[in-house]
């Protein structure tokens, strides 16, 4: 296939991305997932088949997935071909071609992780490390009592604009996340106590002369960036005597939803303060639910022990 016949493919995927992201309300970090892997599967096709994306047929997309699989985890794998099925169903329905390669097509089963979430001590050790005296030291422990008092994902927290904090009713309102959908959630006394602080103290100085509509600020008062806080969390876990590879902004996220569940929060109510559209998802905490149960039957049951 000419080069001119490998540009066409690509308009095809842009265009793809084009309709879903308006359609879906898809994030930036989802759409680049779906170009990376069309891509991949593009170019594939034109070095193994001499074919385009239009006219791949089943035992195309088999070879290829067949292939990918020796290289990657059954996650990735699964990830993919649902960026296939995606890409040739909008396709279908949009009437450019009749037939989807992808149909009847069995992904790999995904395995999911029990989630790695630091104990409540380690937790504290965490919060205690940064230096308040210094401006960005006040920032960082505002950010992770924050992170920790609300479970915000790592881009929700840097993309949070100012006007969406409201301290005087102790919560965050957050219209990011997936699907931009709206949820409130609540932030604590604490938390809302070390913002107030940063908000005065600490983020004049940070922002000095420039107009920036996110809360979060960097050492040139500009917005934060998920780079920026994936640094300062790791400077922090080294300082608290945390294994850095063991400490992420998911695992803030984790721990959250670990402790609320440990101190007798309901399943339901972790997924409307996650932002989790389907229980499902929330249901590898599930282990976290049963093991409270148990502990709770062991110490209250009459005939929970032995002793």
């Amino acid at each position: 296939m000419s080069q001119a016949g490998l540009d066409e493919q690509l308009v095809l995927i842009d265009e793809f991305l084009d309709a879903i992201w308006l359609s879906d309300q898809l994030s930036k970090n989802t759409t680049d997932g779906y170009r990376r892997d069309l891509l991949i599967w593009a170019h594939w096709l034109v070095a193994e088949r001499n074919c385009n994306l239009l006219s791949a047929d089943r035992e195309c997309v088999q070879a290829f997935l067949a292939r990918q699989a020796r290289d990657m985890k059954a996650a990735t794998l699964a990830r993919r071909m649902a960026s296939l099925r995606k890409f040739y169903r909008h396709w279908v329905l949009s009437g450019q071609t009749s037939f989807d390669p992808t149909a009847e097509l069995t992904a790999p089963k995904r395995v999911r992780p029990l989630p790695k979430a630091l104990d409540e001590d380690r937790i504290e050790a965490l919060l205690r490390v940064p230096e308040l005296d210094q401006a960005g030291g006040l920032r960082d422990r505002a950010m992770l009592e924050l992170m920790y008092a609300t479970g915000l994902r790592v881009t929700e927290l840097v993309t949070l604009p100012l006007g969406q904090i409201k301290t005087r009713e102790r919560y965050v309102q957050i219209l990011a996340g997936k699907g931009g959908k709206q949820r409130l959630v609540p932030m604590g006394e604490v938390a809302t106590d070390w913002i107030e602080q940063y908000l005065l103290r600490s983020r004049p100085i940070l922002v000095g002369t420039h107009q920036v509509a996110e809360a979060f600020v960097n050492q040139r008062g500009r917005p934060l960036t998920r780079q920026g806080f994936w640094y300062i969390i790791k400077q922090y876990a080294a300082a608290a005597g945390i294994d850095a590879s063991h400490l992420s902004p998911h695992v803030l996220r984790h721990a959250f939803a670990t402790h609320l569940l440990n101190h007798g929060a309901d399943l339901r109510i972790v997924q409307m303060l996650l932002g989790h559209a389907d229980i499902t998802t929330t249901q590898i905490y599930t282990h976290v639910a049963n093991a409270r149960l148990k502990s709770l039957h062991k110490e209250h049951h009459p005939r929970g022990s032995r002793s």
